[in-house]
């Protein structure tokens, strides 16, 4: 079995330490989390604004919804509400595994595949391991590490793009796990599939490679590693992926670890029982009976992720080159109030600052009259 499974089975880790002023106190290491901010409500802007017409760019969602296969299932579903789902979520396990050409003790389903990358520290790191992850990186993965007790160690990312090389100079003896968000979220850049390769293969077997591709079914690029066929060379690979972006499952909670069985045991000693619903799970399933939407959803993104990325360098900003549905760019000053000025032009979008990028703004990729709306209110916001 593999070393970082025997060192996960024997952990426990009750740590409690006063962060308060009361009887009850909360572990000490939440004194150094700060709660996840996402993208503003679409109901929350026009309240608190008095707008009547709002578009949301801010979280990375699916322009174009769902599936109508996805919507027909849950609302079949919805006549079985009352019943518990299935806790391994074995159909969706099944036509899944073929469609990716791995094996179904493979794969491990999660609320949505952030829910996963918690499970992983939860189960895996003990008060000071380290953790490598580029910086800036999808920052649920130092929320996780921290509130663990864990430390992040953030390796400074060269122009938006993973330093692979100084990663790998990183990794010490106390390496328990290292993050590769492939797309990168939030600059929305890849690395090269000989680089990544490489990288797999010189990280120490003790130490668990998790490379999060999120935004996988959106990447168009050539030079892009295909991750699964590694698996079984590499059992310290995880691979995550989600039906949150493409699929358009965001808001039902559903994602996936490709990884090796041992791994999954231990993953499954941590999760919930039923840690995704039944209407989660046959949308995902009914979702993957549809690949002319997610055809469609690619096909659409890249044509307006290029018309919109040379729209912002025509305004003479500086966009980092995406493989995602959603764009990086540079601003000047504050990118947090370029996004207070969007908001108050009814264009929610997120601001740099606090996805680590300061002095960037980070836009969904909308449909062709959302993504106008917001190029004409930017213009409106850059000093």
């Amino acid at each position: 079995m593999l070393t970082i499974v025997k060192q996960a089975l024997a952990l426990v880790k009750p740590e409690v330490s006063s962060v308060g002023t009361g009887s009850i106190s909360a572990r000490g290491s939440l004194a150094h989390v700060g709660r996840y901010v996402p993208g503003k409500p679409i109901e929350e802007v026009q309240r608190k604004l008095g707008l009547s017409s709002v578009i949301k760019l801010a979280s990375n969602e699916n322009a174009y919804g769902c599936s109508p296969k996805a919507m027909a299932a849950v609302a079949e579903e919805m006549a079985r509400a009352a019943l518990y789902p299935e806790s391994s979520s074995p159909a969706l396990a099944q036509k899944l595994s073929a469609k990716l050409g791995v094996r179904e003790d493979q794969l491990l389903f999660g609320n949505g595949s952030d829910e996963i990358i918690g499970l992983l520290t939860r189960a895996f790191l003990e008060a000071g391991d380290e953790v490598v992850m580029a910086d800036p990186t999808f920052t649920r993965y130092e929320q996780n590490v921290v509130i663990e007790g864990g430390v992040a160690v953030k390796v400074p990312c060269r122009d938006g793009v993973h330093d692979l090389d100084a990663m790998l100079g990183a990794i010490t003896a106390r390496t328990k796990l290292v993050f590769v968000c492939n797309p990168n979220n939030p600059t929305g850049t890849t690395v090269g599939k000989d680089a990544l390769r490489h990288f797999i293969e010189q990280v120490p077997d003790g130490v668990m490679v998790v490379v999060d591709e999120a935004y996988y079914e959106y990447v168009t690029s050539d030079d892009y590693l295909q991750t699964l066929p590694l698996l079984d060379a590499h059992p310290n690979l995880v691979v995550l992926r989600t039906f949150s972006k493409i699929y358009g499952l965001a808001g039902l909670r559903i994602g996936y670890a490709a990884l090796h069985p041992d791994v999954a045991s231990v993953l499954h000693k941590v999760r919930g029982p039923f840690n995704t619903s039944r209407l989660a799970q046959v949308a995902a399933l009914a979702s993957l009976d549809d690949p002319d939407f997610v055809a469609m959803c690619r096909e659409q993104n890249a044509k307006e992720r290029d018309r919109v990325a040379r729209a912002l360098s025509d305004m003479g900003l500086r966009v980092y080159p995406s493989q995602t549905n959603f764009l990086l760019f540079e601003v000047p000053g504050s990118g947090a109030a370029v996004a207070e000025r969007l908001l108050r032009q009814g264009v929610i979008v997120r601001a740099g600052e606090g996805l680590g990028a300061p002095g960037t703004v980070r836009v969904s990729l909308g449909t062709p009259e959302e993504n106008d709306a917001f190029l004409r209110a930017l213009t409106h916001s850059i000093e």
